[in-house]
């Protein structure tokens, strides 16, 4: 039986200065124990050591707790610890969205060696027993990548994105792009509408920009970095905060989320207790943290087309009577959907429906009950529907602007729609530290039902840590929604993916890269995959359209999202 705290402080405090240094270290390590016994039963225990400077240090059993730095961060990110079973399925993760390796970097760097759009180009292949393209075929194009200095690359590793777009009729689908690991690429497109439609390739980033982007997140996993507010009467201090802290000889305040496992640290004020935490907000970047900032030039090799090496187009035929379509290897290999005439139609599952008047979409959410959860991605969807139907009004709460929560509400339909962002990290404005809420513990104490639809998007604020960091928030979301779907099935869960953006020099491309969401969009694909859940494809609905990515796509492609998720909500009766 582990001894009593007590037993401890009365052991410490009478300790002789000669034999106190000696004997801290494993008189803490056995208060670490017992304090480890006591947070999984759960008691408000209070644990104080005096110092010989008398200086007292609380350990609390609440999210407020002050553990000495180093027994914190052993590897500098503390990540929430994993059960085998999870530990295992995050590895097949990982090594599922292995990227190829990419080159070393060498110091100082020329471009010359590196992957140029300019004179990189894309060839149409021709058509698998000739003919005519006709809707149904499968358009291949091959893709050859060339150095500054016009030499075939002889790796892969590139970051690429096709698509295929008619302008004139408002049609475009999202490209697959297989990477042969050696410097050349293949892009496949399904012919879904005739007429004729143009290819579009991007070079988002050569693979040497991908070795600095790993090497950003694996050194530099803080380079966004959060503080916090601490008041006490008069009295304010303001630390540091992240899963991320470098060692120092400073304690740690400790808020990891006694039901999630979720982590998240400051450093501990000199003259304030954890539990003085006001508010939450976004601490700055670190500054000079790379010499690479050539690979991430705009209009050289961040976000430049690739040109055609002969024709960049193909005219699509209607389908001939009789004519077979080209299998798919599995569901996974095709596109989610496609636009027509600037409508987002999706390709098996659900059909989408248009919501073209708010008397539609009021009609579909009467009765609904919509939560959503997550980044400012997300609030665009909450704020799209208050602009659209005027009888949903919102109500006051006197919310910071970007982070909520907010609540809207139509009376005479009965319908509220709430939004409220997820947990630790945001890079937004300030939060109060009471708003700091898990998505996994609000699904939790959600009763669900048949009235009940459920909107998660989390992605944006994650792309500079660890990928791991990321996994584990999915995993504890996914047990949530199994819980939530076991007790209450009738329950709708919708998640929206992460989607392409604008990147414009180095800052954005370290914090924002598409590689990064990427390969988030793998993980969650991966770990929702065969959950009665529905994914709102965001990656290929922007790549898809004519419009420019961005973080928060234009009016026209939140629309479609919107119908999308309508149709989720109120599906197409049979007949």
């Amino acid at each position: 039986m582990a001894p009593s705290l007590s037993w401890f402080c009365r052991r410490i405090l009478p300790v002789k200065r000669e034999f106190f240094l000696p004997t801290v270290a494993k008189l803490l390590q056995r208060i670490h124990r017992v304090v480890v016994q006591l947070l999984s039963r759960g008691p408000g225990a209070l644990v104080v050591i005096r110092t010989n400077k008398m200086k007292t240090i609380s350990i609390f059993s609440r999210p407020a707790a002050v553990t000495l730095s180093t027994d914190m961060h052993y590897d500098f990110c503390k990540l929430k610890p994993l059960s085998p079973k999870e530990a295992q399925e995050e590895h097949l993760l990982l090594e599922s969205i292995t990227w190829p390796e990419t080159p070393h970097l060498p110091f100082p760097l020329s471009l010359e060696k590196t992957s140029d759009p300019a004179q990189s180009t894309f060839t149409i292949l021709p058509k698998r027993g000739g003919g005519q393209w006709r809707i149904g075929d499968k358009l291949e194009v091959l893709i050859n990548m060339k150095d500054f200095q016009g030499r075939p690359k002889k790796f892969g590793g590139d970051v690429l994105l096709a698509r295929l777009h008619s302008p004139t009729i408002g049609a475009g689908v999202a490209g697959k792009v297989v990477d042969h690991l050696n410097g050349s690429y293949t892009a496949v497109f399904f012919l879904l509408w005739k007429g004729s439609a143009q290819v579009q390739v991007t070079l988002v980033h050569p693979s040497e920009a991908v070795t600095e982007l790993r090497r950003l997140n694996r050194e530099h996993p803080d380079r966004i970095f959060f503080k916090s507010v601490f008041q006490s009467g008069s009295l304010t201090e303001t630390t540091t905060c992240n899963i991320c802290l470098r060692p120092t000889q400073k304690p740690l305040c400790n808020y990891t989320d006694l039901h999630t496992g979720e982590p998240w640290f400051c450093y501990k004020p000199d003259n304030l207790s954890c539990d003085a935490r006001m508010n939450y907000f976004n601490g700055g970047y670190q500054q000079n943290i790379t010499t690479m900032e050539k690979l991430f030039q705009s209009g050289v090799n961040l976000k430049v087309s690739i040109g055609a090496s002969g024709p960049a187009g193909v005219t699509i035929f209607p389908k001939m009577k009789g004519q077979s379509e080209e299998k798919r290897s599995s569901k996974e290999s095709g596109p989610s959907g496609y636009y027509y005439q600037d409508v987002w139609r999706g390709l098996g599952g659900t059909k989408i429906r248009q919501f073209n008047t708010s008397s539609a979409i009021t009609q579909c959410l009467k009765g609904k009950v919509v939560h959503m959860y997550g980044d400012s991605t997300i609030r665009q969807w909450f704020e799209h529907l208050t602009a659209t139907l005027p009888d949903l009004k919102e109500f006051d709460l006197n919310s910071e602007k970007q982070a909520g929560p907010f609540i809207a509400l139509n009376y005479t339909n009965n319908i509220m729609v709430k939004y409220r962002c997820h947990g630790p990290p945001l890079r937004s404005t300030t939060v109060p530290a009471i708003e700091l809420r898990y998505i996994a513990n609000e699904l939790d104490n959600m009763v669900g039902g048949s009235k009940t639809v459920v909107v998660l998007g989390i992605w944006a604020h994650f792309a500079t840590f660890p990928l791991e960091f990321y996994i584990r928030r999915m995993l504890s979301i996914r047990r949530a929604v199994v819980r939530l779907l076991s007790r209450a099935p009738d329950t709708l869960v919708v998640i929206r993916t992460g989607n392409p953006k604008s990147l414009t020099c180095f800052l954005h491309s370290s914090t924002n890269s598409d590689w990064y969401t990427l390969q988030q969009l793998k993980v969650l694909k991966a770990i929702f995959k065969g959950l009665n859940v529905h994914l709102v494809n965001a990656w290929e609905m922007v790549i898809a359209h004519h419009l420019p990515q961005e973080l928060h796509p234009q009016p026209p492609i939140i629309k479609n999202m919107i119908n999308v998720l309508l149709s989720y909500i109120c599906p197409e009766k049979d007949g």
